[in-house]
């Protein structure tokens, strides 16, 4: 019973990951404990507070989880990374770690609240013995290194950074890393931005997106007898609309300032259809998903923008003649 009782959620398979990179590169001992999540998709969140404890005795340093945060790449964070390279402001990108925050620990929700010209983004759910500060300096960390990726990091201003363990020696430390006021012995482990931060648009141009998606429009081009740069556009549109969940012919005919008359009759001389068109882009970004072993098939289909796996499923199917599941097996064994 007290099993389930102090059972906090778990966290994704990325963050052991994370631990396992940082280890090697500070010379640390990789021990059995971290050895064994290298290979699963999740694990409980106790495994990684104690994880985290351990690397906190053998190495005594301050601000442990902010230097752990400092090596963090899009691929410890997983499906969150993936959907956010391709937001256009710091709201969209908040947005999206909060819609998604569950698939990197699922353990305690988000909480966004405004307070006048703030806005407080928390953790509070947790048991406060459950928890250490080394968790919280990490999870805040985390998602202010997330965002890093999209914009330079000084140009996010930062309110103030509360947390709910008491302050260590020298809480300088902490003010120097968050370029604000830092507070501890709070009730809630929190961040706090000014709320005009969120109009501030992101950097563009993130290789990791980039790449793929002219990848894809390379292939889907490949496709087409006559390509135009008609076409080229509207692959485009269609691979970044639905990053966005913004995939409808509504949404894509606007940015191609176009109206949805206009485009339906483009693609009638084409012999196809928007419908079509689309579920070309979802299969080929379907096959590209399906190569990475570390994306989950639930991952996959919030990538390709469907409400539910099993949806993905049945449509990949229909493309392939196999299941999600059958086509790894086959290409991986």
């Amino acid at each position: 019973m007290q099993r389930f009782k102090d059972y906090t959620g778990s966290v994704y398979g990325g963050l052991g990951h994370l631990l396992y990179a940082y280890s090697q590169a500070k010379g640390l001992v990789i021990s059995e404990k971290l050895q064994q999540v290298q290979n699963l998709e999740r694990f409980d969140f106790s495994i990684f507070r104690d994880l985290l404890t351990d690397m906190q005795q053998h190495t005594q340093m301050l601000a442990l989880g902010l230097d752990i945060a400092d090596s963090v790449q899009p691929k410890h964070l997983g499906i969150i990374a993936y959907i956010a390279l391709s937001c256009n402001t710091l709201a969209e990108a908040l947005q999206r770690y909060y819609d998604f925050h569950r698939l990197i620990y699922d353990g305690s929700p988000l909480h966004v609240n405004i307070l006048g010209d703030y806005l407080a983004i928390g953790w509070g759910d947790i048991p406060f013995h459950l928890t250490t500060q080394v968790t919280h300096e990490l999870a805040i960390a985390l998602m202010l290194q997330f965002l890093k990726y999209f914009m330079d990091f000084d140009d996010i201003h930062v309110h103030e950074v509360h947390f709910v363990h008491p302050a260590p020696k020298n809480t300088a430390l902490y003010e120097q890393y968050f370029h604000c006021k830092v507070r501890f012995s709070q009730p809630v482990a929190q961040i706090i931005l000014p709320v005009s931060e969120l109009a501030k648009s992101l950097r563009q141009g993130d290789q990791t997106l980039q790449n793929l998606l002219m990848q894809q429009a390379r292939s889907l081009l490949d496709k087409l007898p006559h390509s135009t740069q008609m076409d080229q556009r509207l692959q485009q549109a269609i691979l970044t609309g639905i990053q966005k969940n913004l995939y409808q012919i509504e949404a894509i005919a606007q940015q191609l300032n176009m109206s949805v008359r206009q485009l339906q009759r483009h693609l009638q001389q084409q012999g196809t259809t928007y419908q079509q068109r689309m579920q070309e882009v979802r299969h080929l970004l379907a096959v590209q998903y399906l190569k990475d072993p570390h994306l989950s098939l639930q991952e996959i289909a919030l990538l390709l923008s469907y409400s539910e796996q099993s949806a993905f499923q049945r449509a990949f199917k229909k493309w392939t003649g196999s299941t999600p599941q059958q086509w790894r097996q086959q290409q991986y064994g």
